[in-house]
């Protein structure tokens, strides 16, 4: 049986945390940022973990069980 390919575009995005969650960033904060308060845009540049209803999909894709 082949080997199961990590998704690219996942592991470009998500980073596994020592304890297993995944840690992923906040949309919104690449570019018309013109617009966005400095409040905005400074919690938006924290990372954040990833809900457990989507943790299996982006398990998943990392090929982590």
């Amino acid at each position: 049986m082949p080997k199961v390919k990590t998704n690219s575009g996942a592991k470009k995005r998500f980073v596994l945390t020592g304890t297993g969650k995944v840690k992923r960033h906040h949309a919104y904060h690449s570019h018309i940022l013109t617009k966005k308060t400095k409040k905005q845009k400074r919690n938006l540049d924290h990372s954040a973990i990833v809900v457990s209803a989507n943790m299996k999909q982006v398990r998943d894709l990392l090929c982590h069980r």
